[in-house]
């Protein structure tokens, strides 16, 4: 399993364009084959710095996610509401 931590800084007036695309999208998403978890997450400091977490089966699901027309159409929504450029991390578990 991996997870996936994207880090949203959008335009503070265009936060519920956003909230609502999400909101849209969000079971879509979970229902993709090979989402695991989704869940959307805001800084407390900065309310319009918004993270998505995700967790996929592996790299290749989330991979499949992203070449889909559902990502796609969802993206292309999302990216004219930035005020800075996305981040996104792919991450793995370590054992204790």
């Amino acid at each position: 399993m991996i997870k996936r931590i994207v880090k949203l800084t959008f335009q503070p007036d265009l936060v519920p364009d956003f909230m609502a695309i999400f909101e849209e999208s969000k079971d879509k998403i979970r229902a993709f084959e090979g989402n695991l978890h989704l869940e959307l997450l805001r800084d407390v400091a900065q309310q319009n710095v918004l993270f998505t977490l995700s967790h996929w089966e592996d790299e290749a699901a989330l991979e499949r996610y992203r070449q889909s027309e559902l990502f796609q159409t969802t993206w292309a929504k999302t990216k004219v509401l930035f005020a800075d450029k996305p981040q996104a991390w792919t991450l793995e578990g370590l054992k204790d």
